[in-house]
Protein backbone atom coordinates (compact mmCIF):
# COMPACT_ATOMS: atom_id res chain seq x y z
CA UNK A 1 0.00 0.00 0.00
CA UNK A 2 1.84 3.27 -0.91
CA UNK A 3 1.04 6.53 0.39
CA UNK A 4 -0.82 7.76 -2.47
CA UNK A 5 -3.46 5.42 -2.33
CA UNK A 6 -7.46 5.94 -1.93
CA UNK A 7 -9.80 3.96 0.73
CA UNK A 8 -13.13 3.59 -0.71
CA UNK A 9 -15.33 3.39 2.98
CA UNK A 10 -18.60 2.23 3.22
CA UNK A 11 -20.19 3.98 6.01
CA UNK A 12 -23.87 2.71 7.32
CA UNK A 13 -25.32 4.12 10.39
CA UNK A 14 -26.02 1.72 12.58
CA UNK A 15 -29.74 0.88 14.49
CA UNK A 16 -31.87 3.15 12.45
CA UNK A 17 -34.64 2.76 10.04
CA UNK A 18 -34.58 4.09 7.29
CA UNK A 19 -31.41 3.14 6.38
CA UNK A 20 -28.65 6.21 5.96
CA UNK A 21 -25.60 5.05 4.58
CA UNK A 22 -22.79 7.03 2.80
CA UNK A 23 -19.56 6.20 0.35
CA UNK A 24 -16.36 8.40 0.42
CA UNK A 25 -13.26 8.13 -0.88
CA UNK A 26 -10.36 9.27 0.97
CA UNK A 27 -6.65 9.08 0.83
CA UNK A 28 -5.22 6.66 3.61
CA UNK A 29 -2.67 8.89 4.46
CA UNK A 30 -5.56 11.51 6.61
CA UNK A 31 -5.11 11.76 9.75
CA UNK A 32 -7.95 10.24 11.73
CA UNK A 33 -9.31 13.96 13.22
CA UNK A 34 -9.79 15.20 9.58
CA UNK A 35 -11.73 11.71 8.78
CA UNK A 36 -14.12 12.80 11.64
CA UNK A 37 -14.74 15.89 9.61
CA UNK A 38 -15.54 14.23 6.49
CA UNK A 39 -17.87 11.94 8.07
CA UNK A 40 -19.52 15.11 10.01
CA UNK A 41 -20.41 16.65 6.48
CA UNK A 42 -20.88 13.28 4.41
CA UNK A 43 -23.78 12.67 6.94
CA UNK A 44 -25.12 16.40 7.51
CA UNK A 45 -24.06 15.91 11.65
CA UNK A 46 -23.28 19.50 12.69
CA UNK A 47 -20.10 18.89 14.81
CA UNK A 48 -21.49 20.02 18.39
CA UNK A 49 -20.17 16.89 20.30
CA UNK A 50 -17.15 14.12 21.16
CA UNK A 51 -16.81 11.40 19.38
CA UNK A 52 -14.35 8.41 19.03
CA UNK A 53 -12.98 5.95 16.12
CA UNK A 54 -12.27 2.55 17.13
CA UNK A 55 -10.43 -0.27 15.84
CA UNK A 56 -10.84 -3.11 17.75
CA UNK A 57 -9.53 -2.48 21.59
CA UNK A 58 -7.95 1.00 20.61
CA UNK A 59 -10.18 4.36 20.22
CA UNK A 60 -8.95 7.69 19.04
CA UNK A 61 -10.53 10.73 19.64
CA UNK A 62 -10.27 13.99 21.52
CA UNK A 63 -8.36 13.34 24.55
CA UNK A 64 -9.20 15.03 27.94
CA UNK A 65 -5.97 15.82 29.90
CA UNK A 66 -8.24 15.32 33.30
CA UNK A 67 -8.66 11.37 32.50
CA UNK A 68 -5.84 9.69 31.73
CA UNK A 69 -7.35 6.44 30.07
CA UNK A 70 -9.48 8.43 27.29
CA UNK A 71 -8.90 7.88 24.04
CA UNK A 72 -5.73 8.31 21.82
CA UNK A 73 -4.96 12.22 19.85
CA UNK A 74 -6.95 11.62 16.55
CA UNK A 75 -4.72 14.42 15.73
CA UNK A 76 -1.84 12.16 15.37
CA UNK A 77 -2.90 8.54 13.88
CA UNK A 78 -3.75 8.34 10.42
CA UNK A 79 -5.72 5.59 8.74
CA UNK A 80 -2.63 3.92 7.10
CA UNK A 81 -1.52 3.74 10.66
CA UNK A 82 -4.52 1.69 11.77
CA UNK A 83 -5.02 -0.78 8.70
CA UNK A 84 -1.18 -1.60 8.66
CA UNK A 85 -0.57 -1.47 12.57
CA UNK A 86 -3.88 -2.21 14.23
CA UNK A 87 -4.36 -4.90 11.15
CA UNK A 88 -8.31 -3.85 11.14
CA UNK A 89 -10.24 -3.63 7.76
CA UNK A 90 -13.32 -2.11 9.91
CA UNK A 91 -13.75 0.75 12.41
CA UNK A 92 -16.28 2.13 14.01
CA UNK A 93 -17.51 5.73 14.87
CA UNK A 94 -19.09 7.22 17.57
CA UNK A 95 -20.58 10.35 17.80
CA UNK A 96 -22.23 12.32 20.56
CA UNK A 97 -21.95 9.93 23.69
CA UNK A 98 -24.89 11.30 24.99
CA UNK A 99 -27.15 9.99 22.06
CA UNK A 100 -25.20 7.00 21.04
CA UNK A 101 -24.82 7.50 16.98
CA UNK A 102 -22.37 4.44 16.13
CA UNK A 103 -21.38 3.94 12.71
CA UNK A 104 -19.97 1.28 10.76
CA UNK A 105 -16.71 1.84 8.81
CA UNK A 106 -16.04 -1.11 6.40
CA UNK A 107 -12.64 -0.35 3.59
CA UNK A 108 -14.09 -1.71 0.85
CA UNK A 109 -11.27 -1.50 -1.13
CA UNK A 110 -7.78 0.38 -1.63
CA UNK A 111 -7.10 1.69 -5.64
CA UNK A 112 -5.08 4.54 -6.69
CA UNK A 113 -5.56 8.04 -6.99
CA UNK A 114 -7.53 9.36 -10.40
CA UNK A 115 -5.17 12.15 -11.45
CA UNK A 116 -6.58 15.41 -10.86
CA UNK A 117 -9.69 14.17 -8.88
CA UNK A 118 -9.61 15.78 -5.15
CA UNK A 119 -9.58 13.97 -2.12
CA UNK A 120 -12.01 13.30 -0.28
CA UNK A 121 -15.19 13.20 -2.22
CA UNK A 122 -18.89 11.86 -1.39
CA UNK A 123 -19.73 9.23 -4.16
CA UNK A 124 -23.01 7.74 -2.58
CA UNK A 125 -25.81 9.11 -0.17
CA UNK A 126 -28.78 7.19 0.96
CA UNK A 127 -30.95 8.37 3.58
CA UNK A 128 -31.12 11.61 5.71
CA UNK A 129 -29.33 12.52 9.10
CA UNK A 130 -31.55 12.52 12.41
CA UNK A 131 -31.49 15.39 13.96
CA UNK A 132 -28.81 16.37 16.21
CA UNK A 133 -30.06 15.60 19.98
CA UNK A 134 -33.28 13.84 19.15
CA UNK A 135 -32.37 11.05 21.62
CA UNK A 136 -30.10 8.24 19.70
CA UNK A 137 -32.06 5.39 17.79
CA UNK A 138 -34.25 5.40 19.99
CA UNK A 139 -35.52 8.61 20.28
CA UNK A 140 -35.26 8.69 16.47
CA UNK A 141 -37.81 5.98 15.92
CA UNK A 142 -40.10 7.88 18.08
CA UNK A 143 -39.55 11.07 16.61
CA UNK A 144 -40.38 9.49 13.19
CA UNK A 145 -43.79 7.87 14.29
CA UNK A 146 -44.98 11.44 15.62
CA UNK A 147 -44.13 12.94 12.82
CA UNK A 148 -45.65 10.95 10.56
CA UNK A 149 -48.83 10.71 12.41
CA UNK A 150 -51.04 13.65 12.37
CA UNK A 151 -53.41 12.01 15.42
CA UNK A 152 -49.89 11.18 17.66
CA UNK A 153 -50.19 13.20 21.22
CA UNK A 154 -46.42 14.60 19.89
CA UNK A 155 -47.57 15.78 16.30
CA UNK A 156 -47.85 19.28 16.59
CA UNK A 157 -45.21 19.39 19.40
CA UNK A 158 -42.18 17.51 17.36
CA UNK A 159 -43.11 19.39 14.02
CA UNK A 160 -42.52 22.91 16.02
CA UNK A 161 -39.18 21.75 17.42
CA UNK A 162 -37.58 20.34 14.24
CA UNK A 163 -39.11 23.57 12.46
CA UNK A 164 -41.57 21.68 9.79
CA UNK A 165 -41.74 19.06 7.95
CA UNK A 166 -39.52 16.22 8.32
CA UNK A 167 -38.62 13.21 4.80
CA UNK A 168 -35.84 10.86 6.08
CA UNK A 169 -35.69 9.98 2.54
CA UNK A 170 -35.10 13.87 1.48
CA UNK A 171 -31.46 14.51 1.40
CA UNK A 172 -29.69 17.24 0.24
CA UNK A 173 -27.24 15.43 -1.90
CA UNK A 174 -25.39 18.64 -3.74
CA UNK A 175 -25.32 20.35 0.09
CA UNK A 176 -23.48 17.29 1.61
CA UNK A 177 -21.11 16.64 -1.43
CA UNK A 178 -19.97 20.59 -1.42
CA UNK A 179 -19.34 20.52 2.59
CA UNK A 180 -17.13 17.25 1.81
CA UNK A 181 -15.65 18.96 -1.59
CA UNK A 182 -14.91 22.34 0.59
CA UNK A 183 -12.90 20.26 2.74
CA UNK A 184 -10.59 18.64 0.08
CA UNK A 185 -10.18 22.06 -1.17
CA UNK A 186 -9.34 23.06 2.29
CA UNK A 187 -6.59 20.92 3.12
CA UNK A 188 -5.25 20.56 -0.62
CA UNK A 189 -4.47 24.96 -0.33
CA UNK A 190 -0.60 25.03 -0.80
CA UNK A 191 0.60 28.57 1.21
CA UNK A 192 1.92 30.64 -1.26
CA UNK A 193 5.61 31.34 -1.65
CA UNK A 194 7.18 34.43 -0.68
CA UNK A 195 8.24 37.03 -3.27
CA UNK A 196 11.84 37.20 -3.97
CA UNK A 197 13.07 40.83 -3.45
CA UNK A 198 16.09 41.72 -5.63
CA UNK A 199 18.34 44.38 -5.38
CA UNK A 200 18.25 44.77 -9.41
CA UNK A 201 14.86 45.74 -8.78
CA UNK A 202 15.27 47.99 -5.78
CA UNK A 203 18.73 48.69 -6.35
CA UNK A 204 18.64 52.25 -9.05
CA UNK A 205 15.89 53.83 -7.42
CA UNK A 206 17.51 53.45 -3.86
CA UNK A 207 20.15 54.64 -5.38
CA UNK A 208 18.64 58.06 -6.78
CA UNK A 209 17.13 58.49 -3.53
CA UNK A 210 20.69 58.29 -1.74
CA UNK A 211 21.80 60.43 -3.83
CA UNK A 212 19.06 63.32 -4.12
CA UNK A 213 19.29 62.81 -0.15
CA UNK A 214 23.29 63.68 0.06
CA UNK A 215 22.64 66.61 -2.77
CA UNK A 216 20.17 68.51 -0.14
CA UNK A 217 22.66 67.59 2.86
CA UNK A 218 25.17 69.11 1.02
CA UNK A 219 23.50 72.38 -0.48
CA UNK A 220 22.35 73.25 3.19
CA UNK A 221 25.33 72.76 4.61
CA UNK A 222 27.10 75.13 2.04
CA UNK A 223 24.22 77.51 2.46
CA UNK A 224 24.99 77.58 6.01
CA UNK A 225 28.71 77.66 6.54
CA UNK A 226 28.38 80.50 3.24
CA UNK A 227 26.50 82.81 5.57
CA UNK A 228 28.46 82.24 8.79
CA UNK A 229 31.91 82.92 6.53
CA UNK A 230 30.06 86.27 5.63
CA UNK A 231 29.11 87.29 9.28
CA UNK A 232 32.37 86.73 10.58
CA UNK A 233 34.70 88.44 7.75
CA UNK A 234 36.18 92.00 8.18
CA UNK A 235 33.90 93.34 5.24
CA UNK A 236 30.84 92.54 7.09
CA UNK A 237 31.85 93.75 10.00
CA UNK A 238 33.19 97.05 8.63
CA UNK A 239 29.43 97.19 6.14
CA UNK A 240 27.54 97.09 9.89
CA UNK A 241 29.37 99.58 11.14
CA UNK A 242 29.18 101.81 8.51
CA UNK A 243 25.44 101.36 8.19
CA UNK A 244 25.21 102.32 12.02
CA UNK A 245 27.07 105.34 11.32
CA UNK A 246 24.80 106.97 8.67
Amino acid sequence: MTAAAIAHLRIKLDDVEPAVLRRVQVPVTIRLDRLHLVLQAAFGWTNSHLYEIRARDVGWGTPDPDFGDGPLDASKARLIDVLEDVGARSLKYLYDFGDGWEHSVRIERVTDAVPGMTYPCLVEVTGRCPPEDVGGPWGYREFLDATADPDHEEHAERLEWIGGSFDPAAVDIQGLSKAVEALAKKWARKPSAPRKRTNRSRGPRRMVTVVQCLGEALLVREKRFGRLANESSPASALGSKSKMLK
